[in-house]
């Protein structure tokens, strides 16, 4: 294993974890992709000491975890009270791409909509009052308001961005939406330099080491702004060369730790590949197809010394592995290890 892995693997919590509470490992990790909904409660669970489902259930369902789409246009979890300096970095940059996306694709929508649609969701929601976007989309129909699924996506998506929802408490298995002014009713607010620069100490802290491509890449900014976030840290990142290319690290890493054996059945939309513009540290080019596509599409995958060596998937309740050819795989014992972490967190 080289000393870049090491360091990763460190940083992202994939070895000796140090976190129980999953709110403290999402401000750690500064935010964690959440696409799949399960699979992201699943790349929380495995990086804390204790890999299970209850505690990650009870963040969301208490709101100190949230589910939003934030920073890069996509679902994320996030710490609750990072919400608004969050916002304050993405929200202008993500409206537009949805307006623009809503145009291009034509979904009918202008501001008059989008305004009555949070005016609707206010009243629908106060009070405590969780809904799931199905019950959402009939009441904004009752009330005139088309909602097929296209202007739904739409509609929340910009009332997630002007603070309006948020992600409520799970009904029946299935997320909803509540009020954020209730559901995070305080939350610290910091300048726009402020906010860059607790992003860059949050990624640069959580996923080094990595270049500022890969900052760019993960958080949605300008290389203008990711450069400002960086600068912003005064001394605090190291600078380090690994295979010709110049990487930045926070001094708290602990570059000299070395990680010791393991294996994780990592899944979709991880942290530890969906987070780096060039994953080829971690990824044979060969075998890039089978871990994601070119349409964003990122699978489950098998960690083991660092690397991706196999993707994974599920046959009932049983976990089947398939290998990559020519990458060394874990040895029994440990594939055994990261199954049983599995099917713990899916039995809750």
């Amino acid at each position: 294993m080289n000393r870049l892995a090491d360091i990763r693997l460190h940083a992202q919590q994939l070895v000796a974890p140090r976190f129980d509470d999953p709110s403290e490992l999402i401000r750690w990790m500064g935010m964690v992709q959440a696409q799949e909904y399960g699979s992201a409660k699943w790349a929380v669970a495995l990086r804390l000491r204790m890999p299970v489902a209850a505690g990650v259930e009870e963040a969301l369902r208490a709101g100190r975890i949230l589910r939003m789409h934030i920073m890069r246009p996509t679902w994320h979890f996030i710490a609750a009270e990072d919400v608004r300096w969050m916002l304050r970095l993405s929200a202008r940059r993500i409206r537009r791409a949805n307006a623009s996306f809503a145009n291009g694709n034509g979904c009918g929508l202008d501001e008059a909509d989008y305004l009555r649609c949070n005016e609707l969701l206010e009243r629908m929601l106060e009070g405590g009052n969780h809904l799931t976007r199905q019950q959402i989309a009939e009441k904004l129909e009752r009330r005139g308001l088309a909602a097929d699924t296209p202007r739904l996506n739409r509609l929340m998506m910009r009332a997630e961005t002007d603070g309006v929802v948020c992600s409520g408490a799970d009904r029946a298995g299935k997320p909803t939406y509540a009020l954020l002014a209730e559901r995070v009713p305080q939350a610290a607010d910091l300048s726009e330099e402020e906010a860059l620069a607790r992003l860059a100490l949050r990624y640069f802290r959580s996923h080094a080491p990595a270049t500022l491509d890969d900052f760019v890449w993960w958080s949605g900014l300008t290389v203008g702004e990711a450069r400002r976030g960086i600068g912003a840290l005064d001394g605090e990142l190291l600078r380090e060369t690994f295979g010709g290319r110049e990487y930045l690290l926070h001094e708290s890493c602990g570059a000299n730790r070395t990680a010791p054996a393991h294996a994780h059945l990592l899944p979709a939309f991880d942290e530890y590949l969906i987070a780096y513009k060039d994953r080829s540290d971690v990824l044979a080019q060969k075998h890039r197809a089978r871990a994601f596509n070119t349409f964003g599409t990122f699978r489950p995958v098998l960690l083991h010394g660092g690397r991706i060596v196999g993707r994974w998937s599920r046959k009932g309740a049983q976990p089947v592995v398939e290998p990559f050819a020519g990458e060394r795989q874990p040895s029994a014992r440990l594939l055994r290890g990261a199954e049983e972490r599995w099917r713990k967190f899916r039995e809750g």
